[in-house]
């Protein structure tokens, strides 16, 4: 279904969520934000050893090109998350993504209403595109890399924290349910 830009009348607002006011709900999703990075590092640690990133005998000079690369990957990651949401948007039929930084989060919104198949497509949309392209360079990278990419997989799926408990709030909805994510808040509505 394609974005629209207007609230049925029939719609009321069933649910909000506002990570800059709502406090307690920011410090869950980090809290789940950080399990997942524990629970993604361990078992890669097992395979392959976290101190890989800080060989040094290679020499320093690949090991500060790899500690820049991690720093710019790392920077480039945030922009591309949020312009994959911003395509995903776009193929839904938005006119214009409003993009921003917030201090703590940059964001892509809009002010169009999307129903729930789109909007959960629009959540998970980096992180399906990241997570492949993360696990296809994984593969093929040499081991002293290998934790340079993987740092960035482990920010792209802990990252989406807050995607994921979106996706996991509107599945709990009434089908017909419409969601407006401006990038600072999200309202959820439905007929019901």
């Amino acid at each position: 279904m394609k974005a629209v830009s207007s609230l049925p009348e029939h719609y009321r607002e069933i649910y909000r969520v506002d990570f800059r006011t709502d406090k307690k709900l920011m410090l869950w999703v980090n809290a789940a934000g950080l399990l997942i990075m524990i629970l993604m590092a361990i078992p890669a640690h097992a395979f392959i050893p976290i101190a890989s990133l800080f060989d040094l005998s290679e020499g320093f000079r690949p090991y500060v090109i790899r500690m820049a690369v991690l720093i710019a990957a790392s920077v480039a990651y945030i922009i591309l998350h949020e312009l994959v949401h911003g395509i995903a948007m776009k193929a839904f039929g938005t006119k214009k993504v409003r993009y921003g930084f917030t201090g703590l989060y940059a964001f892509a919104g809009s002010s169009d209403y999307y129903d729930r198949r789109s909007y959960i497509t629009i959540s998970l949309a980096p992180i399906a595109v990241w997570g492949v392209v993360c696990a296809i360079l994984c593969a093929v990278v040499p081991e002293s890399w290998f934790w340079v990419i993987y740092l960035i997989q482990i920010f792209n799926i802990s990252g989406a924290a807050g995607d994921l408990y979106i996706t996991y709030r509107s599945l709990k909805m009434p089908n017909d349910i419409l969601v407006q994510d401006s990038g600072l808040e999200m309202h959820i509505y439905s007929a019901q």
